[in-house]
């Protein structure tokens, strides 16, 4: 473990990537396939989290009903069980197309149908079924996440390629998001909800079809399992489901449980706040037109620039000060919707909450991703990542499910906006130890990770 006493003794560290290098970088033809990638996986994600939230408020759910639905979410955090047999074995017929594109054909396919199935049924009258299948696009949408991340972090040929293979992801991630928290309120306008999401059910589908024309990770091949156990032997199941963890704090010792912290923290103040953001915007008045078109233009600049500005940022100026700065910047979203809900139905407040909300989204995302993707061992890829990721979403996505009744109780002694307001602003300061561990990090980084990562 580095410290500073030892810094100045160990040989100095490589220079910086320059422009030259990092814009031959992003031609590579792998940043576009990550682009894919991520679009595919981010359209799951606010179908069955803020976007739905927005539905159900509409068909006159409660606030506490929408709140503890968002625990659909908490499949993402617990991915990790299954990671091992994603990790370790192949699909039935599928996993003739190779490992990771049969689980990820299979998983494609079972968030295409779930949609469908949400479309077909709504929610009004069948809230528990509804809840149901959304609950079963999330573990299919996790496994899918599962595999593409295993997939990127294998395709990287260096730290450097992983940080722009990442940043690729997290656009093309960030713009799904975009098309399920924007573009989707312009199409539900003039056909409503249910035919909306059988649009982008569609669209599944064709993520889906890409998939069947691209290529194994070379390190995901045939190869990568020679010398292993099978997975169903007492020893094959030691090695997939405790192997990853006792090889990531065997490698990180004593600064493991300050990682996981750090990255468990991170995000926890956009998490707690997330399933109100819609129902505000619902609330307030605001127009499911005029929430596509901001979003769709103001939201999508911000979300390119927020995610271009940390992929340059991880490699002009390395991993910790970039993940320093996304710390301090996420939070800025909260307070932007306490300006929100405090300054009423405004377009101008509504736009400028819009583009601070995406930057540092968008920022805040690519540093975690980089960070985390950088503490994995290629052995173990897809079960350690699903791993941080668990723990970085974790926390937050148990605590978010209280978030209706929070606002509910704040508001028998308040306006409603007020406690919006103040629901809001009182989670913004969920940042404060992330901001503090981070640095700590920091000074301390853990082995095989500098700040110059």
């Amino acid at each position: 473990m580095p410290t500073d006493s030892t810094a100045a003794s160990t040989p100095a560290a490589a220079p910086r990537p320059g422009w030259r290098e990092v814009l031959r970088g992003v031609r590579d033809p792998k940043v576009a396939l990550l682009l894919v990638l991520g679009l595919a996986a981010g359209l799951p994600f606010m179908l069955v989290g803020n976007t739905l939230g927005f539905w159900l408020r509409t068909e006159g759910i409660e606030l506490g009903a929408i709140g503890f639905l968002s625990w659909v979410g908490i499949a993402y955090s617990v991915k990790f069980l299954w990671a091992p047999v994603v990790d370790r074995t192949t699909v039935p017929l599928l996993g003739r197309l190779g490992r990771r594109r049969g689980w990820l054909l299979l998983a494609q396919g079972g968030v295409v149908l779930g949609l469908l199935a949400m479309a077909l049924l709504t929610p009004k009258g069948h809230l528990q079924l509804f809840g149901a299948i959304a609950l079963g696009v999330a573990l299919a949408s996790a496994t899918q996440d599962i595999v593409i991340d295993a997939w990127r972090i294998e395709c990287a040929e260096s730290s450097d390629q992983l940080a722009i293979l990442s940043a690729a992801y997290q656009l093309g991630y960030r713009t799904a998001l975009l098309l399920t928290d924007a573009l989707i309120f312009l199409v539900a306008a003039q056909v409503g909800w249910a035919s909306s999401y059988a649009a982008f059910a569609a669209m599944a589908f064709a993520g889906l079809v890409v998939v069947l024309f691209v290529g194994e990770p070379r390190s995901a091949g045939p190869s990568s399992s020679v010398g292993l156990p099978p997975l169903w032997t007492p020893r094959g199941l030691y090695d997939a489901i405790l192997g990853p963890f006792i090889a990531f704090f065997l490698q990180h010792r004593q600064m493991a449980l300050a990682v996981l912290a750090a990255i468990s923290l991170y995000r926890l103040a956009d998490f707690v706040m997330g399933p109100m953001a819609n129902p505000l915007y619902a609330d307030l008045g605001i127009a499911e037109q005029t929430i596509g078109k901001v979003r769709g233009g103001i939201g999508l600049a911000a979300t390119f620039l927020g995610t271009a500005a940390a992929g340059v940022a991880a490699l002009r100026l390395g991993l910790f000060p970039t993940l320093l700065l996304g710390a301090v910047l996420g939070p800025l979203s909260n307070l932007a919707f306490a300006w929100l809900a405090l300054s009423g139905a405004d377009n101008v407040v509504f736009g400028i909450a819009m583009a601070i909300d995406n930057f540092s989204a968008g920022f805040a995302g690519i540093a975690l991703i980089a960070y985390m993707s950088s503490l994995t061992n290629v052995g173990y890829t897809a079960t350690q990542y699903a791993l941080l990721s668990s723990f970085y979403a974790l926390l937050g996505k148990v605590m978010k499910g209280f978030s209706g009744v929070i606002v509910e109780t704040l508001a028998q002694t308040r306006p409603l906006m007020e406690a919006y307001a103040l629901f809001f602003a009182g989670t913004a300061a969920l940042a404060l130890p992330a901001i503090a561990l981070v640095a700590w990090l920091a000074r301390h980084a853990p082995a095989g990770v500098s700040s110059k990562a």
